[in-house]
């Protein structure tokens, strides 16, 4: 049986345009890993002061919830333009198979 992802590379995969609304929402995305990526580096330098343990993990919590945040939102955009595009292609067997496969991941 051919796998989820292997499926989903043999359809069709291009690019967007570069429209303006697809330009801001990878920007407010890049802004978001952003705002993690700080969150990430405050953890560490949380355990390097020997912070309070409980203090640390609700950082840890919160980092989570805004990476799946980040995830969910990722994955709208991808529905509703890849799988969309390759369902209207004629290709959209493979693409949904890639995206549940994805969103099986969000619900483990």
């Amino acid at each position: 049986m051919t796998s989820p992802r292997k499926a989903a590379a043999a359809h069709a995969h291009h690019e967007h345009p570069a429209t303006p609304r697809a330009q801001a929402q990878r920007a407010a995305l890049a802004k978001r890993l952003a705002r993690i990526e700080g969150q990430v580096r405050g953890i560490g330098r949380m355990l390097e002061e020997n912070r309070y343990c409980v203090d640390i993990l609700t950082q840890v919590s919160a980092v989570r919830s805004a990476l799946d945040a980040l995830g969910l939102e990722l994955l709208e955009h991808h529905l509703h333009g890849c799988v969309q595009d390759a369902v209207k292609s004629g290709q959209g067997e493979p693409a949904i198979d890639e995206a549940m496969h994805v969103i099986r991941k969000f619900a483990a």
